[in-house]
């Protein structure tokens, strides 16, 4: 398996030369600066390009490139944004990109609701409280219907919550909500938030399905054209947020996406802390089923409560078994590799590491510190090795 790191370019405290002391030999970048819809030029990309592999590494994998609200809702005439998206497809692999990892979730990318949660021992983590979440949709956002959304005792300590807490304490959830959208674009307000909700309403399940398979019938042709795949991204977490659908969020998700355009170049970004906050979800059965079809790994854990909260966990500590997805992200490199391809490993990052020691001081990205994440690529480095060579021993 191939260590990457997700690297934020100009937005990022932490440095390229940083990152090479972590011993990882691919970066994961976008244009975060480039505004949604709009072409990613070529000399733009080359520009980065030129950046990354002069500190040493190689860049093969763009993380993400965003489709624009408007495609997600069906609105208007899309053609121009669709051949936006394409011709910044072409400049990419024009400069050697390989995948393309991207997400359809409406609205707001990962969300969480604290964003330094105290880790037992020391340190911060990123965490999603159910309650906390509730208070928003109740109690500031004022959703209808939010209510039923969660269980009775919930809602109740959301209230208690929201009761107790300062303006300072809401702005601060707000904020925690919104640190999931890369780069420099639109944050809301609760008011705003309300607002931004009503372009979506009337669209359900079936109408951002019908949508999001425009979207590959779009785009993977010309993947294909262009030598390009593409990786979707799970939902995270993997439940309805504010009312909006979540349709990327377990195993029969996955498999109307790949069914929807069948092609080589539509497949699967496999994140083991998105799959994984569903207490339904298998995550290594799930690597299993759709191995063939994993273009890039995001490898983290989590660990889940009854009332739907969860929290980034260590790497090896969470609900998720790390060794056996990490065995079966190996047995299809093995696969891979019995056929004859010269592209059988399998680019993976640590993601969302704990705050540990000084990482705190650096003020990056959270769930983005050097030192957690460190520790994460470490823990996993350990466990490929150890199955590696347990399997070459046998």
């Amino acid at each position: 398996m191939k260590e990457g790191w997700r690297w934020y370019g100009g937005f990022d405290r932490i440095s390229l030369s940083e990152i090479a002391q972590t011993g990882a030999s691919e970066i994961i970048t976008a244009l975060h600066e480039v505004p949604y819809g709009e072409v990613w030029t070529r000399e733009a990309i080359a520009a980065c390009r030129t950046e990354i592999t002069s500190a040493g590494f190689g860049w093969h994998i763009v993380e993400s490139l965003p489709i624009h609200e408007r495609i997600k809702r069906g609105e208007g005439d899309l053609s121009a944004l669709f051949a936006n998206y394409r011709q910044s497809m072409a400049n990419l692999a024009a400069e050697g990109i390989k995948v393309i990892c991207y997400n359809f979730m409406p609205l707001l990318d990962w969300t969480r609701t604290d964003l330094a949660a105290p880790v037992t021992r020391g340190g911060s983590c990123l965490r999603f409280s159910s309650v906390r979440m509730a208070a928003l949709e109740l109690f500031m956002v004022e959703r209808a219907e939010a209510e039923k959304d969660y269980l009775p005792e919930v809602v109740t300590a959301a209230k208690a919550w929201f009761d107790g807490s300062t303006q300072e304490d809401r702005d601060g959830l707000i904020h925690a909500v919104m640190a999931g959208l890369p780069g420099a674009y639109d944050r809301y307000d609760a008011a705003g938030l309300r607002s931004a909700l009503k372009a979506y309403e009337g669209i359900g399940r079936a109408e951002l399905r019908a949508n999001y398979k425009r979207f590959l019938d779009e785009v993977i042709p010309a993947a294909e054209d262009l030598g390009l795949s593409f990786g979707v991204h799970p939902d995270d977490p993997p439940r309805d947020i504010l009312g909006l659908p979540r349709i990327v969020s377990n195993a029969e998700d996955i498999g109307w996406i790949l069914s929807a355009h069948v092609s080589p170049a539509n497949g699967l970004t496999l994140c083991s802390g998105s799959l994984g906050a569903n207490p339904a979800n298998d995550v290594p059965a799930i690597a299993r089923r759709f191995a063939s079809k994993i273009h890039f790994a995001h490898l983290r854990n989590v660990r889940k409560d009854a009332d739907g909260s969860f929290e980034e966990a260590a790497h090896l500590a969470g609900d998720t078994n790390m060794v056996d997805l990490v065995s079966a992200l190996l047995e299809e490199e093995t696969r891979r590799h019995a056929e004859g391809r010269t592209d059988y490993e399998i680019v993976f990052r640590p993601d969302h590491g704990h705050e540990l020691l000084d990482d705190a001081a650096k003020g990056t990205h959270p769930g983005y510190p050097l030192i957690g994440r460190l520790r994460g690529l470490a823990e996993l480095r350990g466990v490929i090795a150890a199955l590696t060579y347990t399997r070459n021993a046998a």
